[in-house]
């Protein structure tokens, strides 16, 4: 199946915008604290469930929530928040939304989320940030497995990859069940970054934590491995769970004077291959306009249901 990521356009752009990823700057926080912070919590919790529905009923059953659901979390704990009750309840009907349609869940923190940094203080603000991710999808409900995945980069290689491996496993191993459990990992977009054998011998094979293919990213780090073989590569690292893949097109590719790296707005031409063997999240800026044009040859009016 198909999905996209985050931000629901079409939803976005209504009278009444549907968004879950309200969120305020630190001079806020520090004047209006948690009182403010429950609202909002309360708001994305309740434009989530709404945005779950929507995909149902576009029949989109693969979705990657924003990081920002609850905002400044690493603060306070869920329970503290004036409204838990309440965002209890909606986090319960979004998860029933999602196990009685078999909807794909997943999350993908913040590029600053590194495991593997040299700096203390970066590792256990990374391990908080995860533990966050772990805790929503427990509010939620859903089962601690990969299927529900909290995805992220190692991001660097600190002149010394088999170092940064070995930080990288260590930090993963101080995680909880909760985050532990649904763990998986990304090839980068840098040549010396990491690639999808070396995450499966650094990563994979002694954590047994499955890794996303990245499409797009795989000719920055292709190793001499074809598209197909990188995938199978990282596809059997899933072992009973059905693997995720990111696909995206160059902007490059249709003109656009942009970074290689940087995504084109659609996708004309997602492999069957690569839709046959795995869940695939199609990362282009127009989000769900790209997977329902490429998929149905059509977008969404807004304003509809």
């Amino acid at each position: 199946m198909l999905g996209y990521a985050c931000m629901n356009r079409t939803l976005r752009a209504r009278d009444q915008p549907l968004r879950c990823n309200r969120g305020m700057q630190q001079k806020t926080w520090e004047s209006r604290g948690l009182d403010y912070a429950s609202e909002l919590a309360l708001q994305n919790f309740s434009d989530l469930y709404d945005i779950l529905r929507w995909n149902v009923d576009h029949d989109i059953y693969f979705y990657r929530c924003t990081s920002e659901l609850v905002p400044w979390n690493s603060q306070f704990d869920l329970t503290e928040l004036p409204d838990y009750d309440e965002i209890a309840r909606i986090a319960a009907d979004c998860g029933r939304v999602i196990r009685d349609n078999d909807v794909r869940f997943t999350f993908h923190p913040s590029y600053w989320c590194k495991l593997a940094s040299e700096s203390a203080d970066t590792v256990e603000n990374s391990i908080r940030d995860l533990e966050l991710h772990g805790a929503w999808l427990d509010l939620i409900g859903l089962p601690r497995t990969p299927h529900y995945s909290v995805n992220i980069h190692i991001g660097a290689h600190y002149n010394d990859k088999e170092a940064t491996g070995a930080r990288f496993r260590n930090a993963v191993n101080r995680l909880s069940p909760a985050v532990r459990n649904r763990l998986t990992v990304e090839n980068d977009d840098k040549e010396s970054l990491w690639s999808v054998p070396e995450l499966v011998e650094a990563v994979a094979e002694p954590l047994d934590v499955p890794v996303v293919f990245d499409y797009h990213h795989h000719q920055f780090t292709s190793r001499g491995l074809t598209y197909r073989e990188a995938f199978e590569l990282a596809a059997g690292t899933w072992g009973d769970v059905r693997p995720v893949v990111h696909y995206s097109e160059p902007a490059r590719l249709y003109g656009q004077d942009a970074r290689p790296q940087a995504h084109a707005e659609y996708v004309s031409s997602v492999p069957d291959w690569l839709r046959d063997g795995a869940d695939v999240m199609v990362e282009a800026k127009s989000k769900e306009r790209a997977l329902l044009r490429y998929r149905d040859g059509t977008e969404p009016v807004v304003g509809t249901t």
